[in-house]
Parts: C-alpha cells; sequence; structure tokens
C-alpha cells in the first residue's frame, strides 16, 4: 500500500519515557514507569498490549475537596500493565516538560499526563477572590515527565519584568515566580479578546510563563 499516511508511522521511544508521537499526540511506553502512570480522564486514544485504566478522580479526598470549592483540578485515570499508551486531547498541541528536582504551576485544563514521581497539589493565586476565577492553578513539584496541552501554538515568555497575561490564556509558569491578581479598571472589551481581561495574572520576579495563542476552546452554543 502507498499513501502519504504511511509518513506518520508510529515512532519508537526510549523504555518508560514521554515521547511525542507528533505534534499533537504523546506516546508512553510503560516499560520502566514504575508499572503505571496518571492521565487526563478520557485522554487515550490508543494503546498496546496490557494496559488497565482506573478512575483516580481529582487525586485523594483533599485535593477532592479543593476541587469541589475552587472549580481547579484534574479528573485522572491511573494507566498502568504493559505495553504503549497514546493520548491527545482535542487535537491540541502537545509539549512535554522535564522537571528535575523543580516545580511548575500549570493550569490544571492544560494537564494531559504525567509521572508518578511527581507531587502535585492545587494552590491558590495570591489577591485572588471570588470575583476575578480561574485563579486557582496545579503545582507540580519533583523529578519526572510532565505533559501539557495548549489550543494554539503557545509562546514562552522570559519574566525579568513584570508581565500580565490573559488567567484564561496561561499554560504554566515557574514556581519561582510570584504570581498575584491585577485588576484593569478599563473596559474588559478594549484590552484583549474575551470577556474576562478586567482581570490578569501578574507575575513578577525571574522565571517563564508559556501563553497559548486562545482563551481555550469555544464554549459550545446551546440551542
Amino acid at each position: 500500500m502507498r499513501s502519504s499516511l504511511l509518513d506518520h508511522a508510529e515512532r519508537s521511544v526510549e523504555p518508560g519515557s514521554f515521547q511525542l508521537q507528533n505534534d499533537r499526540m504523546l506516546k508512553v511506553d510503560l516499560t520502566g514507569t514504575g508499572g503505571f502512570f496518571f492521565a487526563k480522564q478520557g485522554s487515550m486514544v490508543a494503546y498496546q498490549g496490557d494496559v488497565d485504566f482506573a478512575y483516580e478522580g481529582s487525586g485523594g479526598l483533599g485535593k477532592l475537596f479543593k476541587k469541589a470549592l475552587t472549580g481547579e483540578g484534574m479528573s485522572l485515570m491511573k494507566v498502568s500493565g504493559s505495553g504503549d499508551v497514546f493520548l491527545a486531547q482535542d487535537a491540541d498541541e502537545v509539549f512535554i516538560v522535564h522537571l528535575e528536582d523543580e516545580g511548575v504551576t500549570v493550569n490544571g485544563k492544560n494537564v494531559l499526563a504525567f509521572e508518578s514521581t511527581l507531587k502535585w497539589d492545587i494552590n491558590r493565586v495570591e489577591g485572588a477572590s471570588m470575583l476575578s476565577g480561574g485563579l486557582f492553578n496545579t503545582t507540580f513539584t519533583g523529578t519526572g515527565s510532565l505533559a501539557v496541552t495548549a489550543y494554539g501554538t503557545p509562546v514562552v515568555l522570559n519574566v525579568d519584568v513584570p508581565t500580565f497575561v490573559d488567567m484564561q490564556s496561561s499554560v504554566l509558569w515557574s514556581t519561582s515566580l510570584q504570581s498575584s491578581i491585577r485588576r484593569t479598571a478599563k473596559l474588559a472589551a478594549a484590552i484583549g479578546r474575551g470577556s474576562g481581561e478586567a482581570y490578569q495574572l501578574a507575575l513578577s520576579g525571574h522565571g517563564i510563563v508559556v501563553v497559548q495563542a486562545s482563551e481555550g476552546h469555544p464554549t459550545p452554543q446551546t440551542q
């Protein structure tokens, strides 16, 4: 058989590693992962071998309470067994972050999968109020791989001067940065693309912030 489809044949990866199958799909070889990893519920698109998927909820009672209170958090599944697992989310672009005894803060909606060696928790941005919304994010610490998604090719900004980001467009930022909330007095429509720009995530210090080229997927219209 001849087809341009064959240009997208499966790539081989190192045992136990997170590697990109292509720009929009993650491949994980369970060999060497300690037997399991965590992924966003419903993100599996294919697998080969003897693989089990178990609902993990929000990662424990404490995190479940935080999720209920804040609206942040991830519905996770524990992926275990032996074989290869392919993950994707709405054809979003996928990026792998390798942490080495360090930390990063991520929007929960942008998390695709992470190794079990990483610790995580839901944290509140300083200065957040109920009115500003969307200000609780997930912090990962330790050593291991983390796969994140972006809806629209992102840009990585070096933060060495005060930096302000639309909260729905922020994907992740360094835990070394000080984060707070800035309220803009001007009309929201005059600033950015959506209706939430009256509040921005304010970052200062030294580190990076990843900003996607959108405020996320459009909300489906109900009829």
